[in-house]
């Protein structure tokens, strides 16, 4: 039989969970006030799953489910859902890859079907995995060609080190090129089963009417993902300078972070939106604003499954560079032996309610909310239950986390552009 519970929260959300004979789940977050659904087929996989030979193979299958299945080809996907107001969607990230629909209610079932048919029949021909290739090269090329996209890969190697987490979600173009079909076919094998597998959906939606679908229209091998490898920092180098002609040095820093399911997480939200979350932010303000060191600067913080990164970007020429991170220390340093003012870190609070209610007016949002968590943490935490969670954040937690997180001896530094390779001589 499928396991049933329910959640109904304050602001209208009603929350269901099935998980069915194959261990698929099917979570559903129902909006009565809205005509739109938003779906997502949730895979527990990502680059962080991948051996350097694999690397890339997520996004290359997220790619070639689009080209061909037993029963469309490329152009009949792409217009099923579009000739009806739809769209049809995909994404990849380190630890989850994620195909999404956004239709009107009465046509639940055609998105339904597009996405079970792509998941579960795609036919990955060689013909289509040839020209795909291509695309995800020109893909990889103009990203090599963006340096404020380049550079957050490199961080990322920079921090992990050989560690899956360090690898580029695209691969390179030399994996590509050498991917062979036998070898994808095995990553999808241990990858693509049914106990790893997640459909959310948010809108004008009938759990009980989601479900009766999806147990008719999918089909995974039975069984679960192999586990990725835990977060360790292996080998890391710490630090790279990459030098380039480009007009502008990109730079990032970090340190070690929390995980995704952390009781902590809000209190390091508070101080990542304190840092860098906005223009009111202190580091915008004073690198920006009263310096004019930086057009682009802010602080952030990744959440994986069993481990974190706190960063921090900027943007700026290569005379400012050890200036604008001397800035950044300095207030990182500051929050170690500072409490916030109360209110200070009540403005701060009220900017993260905003931005999280706001953000749950979009059914897509939700859907993504709510797919994660269950994959990530397989519990539903309302949007009340994290605007309480905001709330109850002290001084006193953020000074904690400060400390936790800004160990000097953890940084790891990464710099893309004109850069003096002396400029961090002294920091790692």
């Amino acid at each position: 039989m499928a396991k049933r519970n329910k959640s109904a929260a304050r602001d209208g959300s009603l929350y269901r969970k099935t998980t069915l004979r194959n261990g698929v789940r099917v979570v559903t977050e129902r909006l009565p006030s809205v005509r739109s659904i938003s779906i997502g087929v949730w895979f527990d996989v990502g680059s962080r799953n991948e051996t350097p030979e694999e690397n890339g193979l997520s996004h290359f299958i997220e790619h070639l489910v689009f080209k061909g299945t037993r029963s469309r080809n490329a152009r009949q996907i792409a217009s099923a859902l579009e000739s009806v107001g739809g769209s049809l969607n995909a994404f990849t990230s380190r630890e989850q890859t994620c195909f999404t629909a956004r239709v009107l209610d009465e046509f639940l079932p055609e998105a339904v079907d597009v996405l079970a048919d792509i998941t579960c029949r795609a036919t990955f021909t060689p013909t289509n995995m040839k020209r795909e290739r291509l695309v995800i090269c020109e893909e990889i090329k103009e990203s090599l060609d963006n340096p404020s996209d380049l550079v957050h890969d490199l961080f990322a190697e920079t921090f992990w080190g050989k560690h899956p987490l360090g690898q580029p979600i695209m691969g390179t173009i030399e994996t590509m090129q050498a991917m062979p079909r036998a070898r994808l076919m095995k990553f999808l094998n241990r990858h693509y089963r049914s106990g790893s597998v997640v459909v959310a959906a948010s809108g004008s939606i009938s759990h009980d009417r989601l479900v009766k679908i999806v147990r008719e229209k999918f089909d995974f091998p039975p069984g679960v993902a192999d586990q990725a490898p835990i977060a360790e920092r292996i080998s890391a180098p710490r630090k790279i300078l990459q030098q380039d002609n480009s007009a502008q040095t990109q730079f990032c820093l970090g340190f070690p972070g929390f995980a995704y399911g952390d009781r902590r997480k809000m209190a390091v939200m508070v101080m990542s939106s304190y840092l860098g979350g906005g223009m009111s932010s202190v580091l915008f303000q004073k690198i920006r604003e009263q310096r004019g060191l930086a057009y682009s600067v802010y602080a952030y913080h990744d959440f994986y499954r069993d481990s974190g990164i706190f960063g921090v970007y900027l943007g700026t020429d290569q005379t400012h560079v050890r200036q604008a991170y001397d800035l950044i220390i300095a207030e990182c340093r500051r929050l170690k032996k500072r409490k916030l003012a109360a209110e200070t870190l009540d403005q701060v609070k009220a900017q993260i309610k905003g931005h999280l209610t706001l953000g749950m007016e979009a059914t897509s949002n939700r859907m993504n909310r709510i797919g994660r968590q269950e994959l990530i943490t397989g519990e539903y935490f309302t949007l009340e239950d994290a605007l309480q969670a905001i709330d109850e954040v002290t001084a006193s937690d953020v000074c904690e986390i400060a400390n936790l997180t800004f160990d000097e001896s953890q940084i790891a530094v990464t710099a893309l552009g004109p850069i003096d390779k002396k400029a961090f001589s002294d920091v790692v």
